[in-house]
């Protein structure tokens, strides 16, 4: 049943958004099979068809237009009385990303700063109750990213493009004064808990973030693929077939940063036995993982522990090597490494 929906929604998805293609390549597959024969035609329709399901990946993967509003309307942090900056930056693509800096006041620089990253649907806006529970429980500064392509962002969403946008936010993270370099978080939730992954398990970045916290995170989208679809041949599917790989189950044996894994006991979509699976693989040696029992995939965050869980968690983290200056300073004095600021309200 659960696959006969899915089939649904995928071709629902295709003739919907790419109806144009979809029917040049029907009708292109009419005219050669009529000059040149079946065999002909059923090759061009196959490779035409093929081509289509390979770019239609993007529209089953990103949702930044659900609900419809998501990319004219951003919730603000004020509407939960936060003390906040709406930023933009440039990219290196040069698309502007709209983030949103909710420091704590009357403080000193020294506290830890979030940053986070969002799951695959609607904007950043749509987390502020949870973030608002970081800023109050944890006392903690958060820097929310909105990736290209949602929210208030410019660009297309595409793998490659967010774990540049995740890049580039941290850098902009790395030049400001305000903020202790030595004690930042990546969090990620489903989807954003690839991103974070990606990040920390980059050689430039890895041992330049204090912890990282993910989320209902998977191992791979071809293997989400094979859980949603439930397709045999999903198993000898080339990697080329998937547009999006995500693949951070290969990248967690090159974390060194103390990590945190978070699941919820009744997550419908994401298995919790992937969590257990990031967990074993992770490098690093101050790793724990987490099970909220009836946390599901997007509400794990209102069970009872977990802030405790984190608190927890980054009470524990030791501090980062004192050798890490030289990387700030170079940060923060190369201009290939700076990013333009936009606007800030």
């Amino acid at each position: 049943m659960i696959t006969l929906e899915v089939m649904y929604h995928i071709l629902r998805v295709v003739l919907y958004k790419l109806w144009v293609v979809s029917t040049l390549t029907l009708f292109s597959s009419v005219l050669i099979y009529w000059f040149y024969g079946f065999f002909t035609s059923v090759a061009i329709f196959v490779i035409g068809m093929s081509g289509i399901l390979y770019n239609a990946q993007d529209l089953l993967l990103y949702y930044p237009n659900d609900p419809p509003d998501s990319r004219a309307f951003v919730l603000q942090p004020s509407n939960y009385k936060l003390p906040y900056e709406s930023i933009k930056i440039i990219n290196k693509d040069g698309f502007k990303i709209h983030m949103f800096l909710i420091k704590q006041t009357n403080t000193s620089n020294n506290r830890p700063t979030m940053v986070f990253f969002h799951g695959n649907a609607g904007n950043m806006g749509q987390r502020l109750s949870n973030v608002t529970g970081f800023y109050h429980k944890l006392n903690i500064n958060i820097l929310m990213v909105e990736y290209r392509g949602y929210g208030l962002s410019e660009g297309t969403p595409s793998e490659n493009g967010l774990y540049m946008d995740a890049q580039c936010a941290v850098d902009y993270l790395l030049q400001r004064s305000d903020v202790d370099p030595t004690k930042i978080i990546l969090f990620g939730r489903s989807l954003g808990g690839a991103i974070a992954i990606d990040l920390a398990s980059r050689l430039e970045y890895r041992s330049k973030i204090w912890a990282i916290v993910v989320e209902n995170t998977f191992t791979s989208i071809p293997d989400m693929a094979q859980i949603i679809l439930k397709w045999r041949c999903l198993l000898w599917l080339p990697q080329c077939c998937h547009k999006n790989k995500y693949m951070s189950l290969k990248k967690m044996s090159h974390i060194l940063t103390p990590t945190l894994i978070i699941c919820g006991s009744s997550d419908t979509l994401v298995p919790p036995s992937m969590a257990k699976e990031l967990y074993m693989k992770c490098g690093a040696l101050c790793k724990k993982l987490v099970v909220m029992p009836g946390g599901g995939h997007d509400d794990t965050w209102t069970c009872r522990d977990y802030y405790t869980s984190i608190q927890y968690f980054l009470a524990n983290v030791p501090p980062l090597p004192d050798n890490i200056g030289p990387y700030f300073d170079s940060v923060n004095q190369d201009p290939a490494n700076r990013h333009s600021l936009v606007h800030t309200v």
